[in-house]
């Protein structure tokens, strides 16, 4: 039996570790990427590499797209929509705003193309081990058609109705990140000032009722005072935080807490830490006089 042919359009952390998985799955996954590290690590995780995102287009019937920015996606969008005959279903993963992501919509159906809306709740780290959460919305038919694709790269998925309530469920998803991820750097600095060892607590903190993913994912290295292997950037955060900074905003929905923990993120990235892990907040807390 063929290999059923997926494509990538976006390989950097969490689009690599996706295709990765999709190819160990028996999927034959056709990727690009504009950076040529991200298309060599592909290539050498057994997936094919294509010139373009139309390349991969005029390759694949089922398309992920997982992209770092609004002018990104409207870009890969028309290129897309350029395949003639393109009846695509583009899974697109990306944090972004809704707006940007309706218009992506509008430009792929010109061309008989289906967007769904999919973003993930996971981390680069959870990516590599397929312990991602796939947040869909669109049309029920097309989730349906692309269920063994997303099997492939996730340990579960929820239909969610209507294009955007994904990235709707995301925004709340990641509203919680951001205040669970600070959350758990007190709490290590805490063990550590009092004379616990950092590791243990972790360890211990994350089988207790107190317990959160941010815990178990990035407590360890906050105990190892780690930031560099970075899962999630801080500065790609930044991106996510101000998304639903102004989400949380236009609802005018309370969110005292997320807007504290943001100052953290926003020290970091003045503190030098762009490059580093979301994790790093806690070296932020750990330079503070009080």
């Amino acid at each position: 039996m063929a290999r059923q042919r997926v494509g990538m359009v976006g390989l950097g952390i969490m689009g690599s570790a996706m295709a990765a998985n999709l190819v160990r799955g028996g999927f034959e996954v056709i990727g690009y990427d504009p950076l040529p590290a991200c298309r060599a690590r592909h290539r050498k995780n057994g997936g094919a590499v294509a010139k373009s995102a139309a390349e991969v287009a005029r390759s694949s019937e089922i398309i992920i797209t997982s992209l770092p920015s609004a002018k990104v996606l409207a870009t890969v969008a028309a290129e897309i929509a350029g395949v003639k005959n393109a009846r695509h279903i583009v899974v697109e993963t990306s944090t972004l705003p809704i707006p940007v992501k309706e218009a992506a919509r509008k430009v792929l159906a010109k061309s008989k193309a289906t967007l769904l809306d999919c973003p993930l709740s996971g981390t680069g780290a959870q990516a590599r081990t397929k312990d991602l959460v796939v947040y869909a919305s669109g049309p029920r038919v097309a989730i349906r058609q692309c269920l063994r694709v997303l099997d492939g790269f996730s340990r579960g998925h929820y239909d969610l109705g209507r294009f955007g309530n994904g990235s709707k469920m995301k925004f709340a998803a990641n509203l919680l990140v951001a205040i669970h991820n600070v959350s758990a750097a007190e709490a290590v600095i805490l063990a550590r000032k009092s004379g616990l060892n950092a590791a243990l607590a972790v360890k211990v903190l994350g089988d207790g009722a107190g317990s959160s993913r941010m815990l178990q994912v990035r407590g360890p290295m906050m105990a190892k005072r780690a930031y560099k292997d970075a899962t999630m950037k801080v500065e790609v955060w930044q991106k996510d935080m101000g998304i639903i900074a102004d989400f949380v905003r236009s609802l005018k929905s309370p969110a005292p807490l997320f807007m504290a923990s943001r100052a953290i993120y926003d020290a970091a990235m003045r503190s030098g830490l762009a490059k580093a892990d979301t994790a790093a907040v806690c070296a932020v807390l750990e330079a503070r006089k009080k």
